[in-house]
């Protein structure tokens, strides 16, 4: 069975999946946590004002020179924050499209989400990004990578986590939250592993500082 991947989808997925399994109870419990994230994510986004709601590129590859336009689902996390996508829309079905660098150069986004680390450690160096503006404002941020990526692929919980995340990224002051503990919390409600502290500090390297 393929479900939905959508995040507002998650919960009923969860459980639908739970009485597949035999596993109700335990994927209830992973349901209301899912609508819990959502529910909270969007009332703190909708508070946000119109001006305050930066502009950001979705960098991919280690070029950073792939993107995701509007409405795709690799960049529905960011999205759903209230960012504002620089791509944009683009003919036919909303997905990843590769850019130009003089394309970059005249979006000029706030913030960079970026999915490769490689991209991120050479970024503030590279003459094709040392002048865009997330870049001189050390605002280009490694999106979190094990077991698997918090934005973008696969589709799943991952991209719940995510969510607090792109939050604190995006808006500091309205996400002051313990993202460690937060963090802790879910990777022993849905992985059943608790990180310790050196596997924290490496999950979230890419969080305060915006350049390695």
């Amino acid at each position: 069975m393929l479900y939905d991947g959508g995040l507002s989808a998650m919960p009923r997925a969860l459980e639908q999946a739970g009485d597949l399994l035999g596993v109700r109870d335990r994927a209830v419990r992973l349901a209301r946590y899912a609508e819990g994230v959502l529910r909270d994510v969007d009332a703190r986004v909708a508070r946000v004002a119109p001006e305050r709601r930066p502009r950001f590129y979705y960098a991919r590859g280690p070029r950073g020179l792939e993107t995701a336009t509007r409405g795709a689902i690799n960049v529905e996390s960011i999205e759903r924050l209230g960012a504002r996508n620089v791509a944009g829309d683009r003919p036919g079905s909303p997905g990843t499209t590769a850019v130009s660098p003089e394309q970059i150069l005249g979006w000029d986004p706030e913030v960079i989400v970026a999915l490769d680390p490689a991209f991120v450690a050479q970024v503030a160096t590279d003459p094709v990004w040392r002048d865009v503006k997330a870049v001189k404002d050390g605002r280009v941020h490694l999106v979190p990578q094990d077991p698997f990526p918090w934005v973008d692929f696969p589709p799943s919980v991952n991209r719940l986590i995510g969510l607090r995340w792109l939050g604190r990224v995006l808006y500091p002051d309205l996400f002051p939250e313990d993202l460690r503990q937060e963090t802790r919390a879910f990777y022993t409600l849905f992985y059943h592993r608790t990180p310790d502290d050196r596997q924290l500090d490496t999950l979230l390297a890419g969080l305060e500082r915006g350049r390695p």
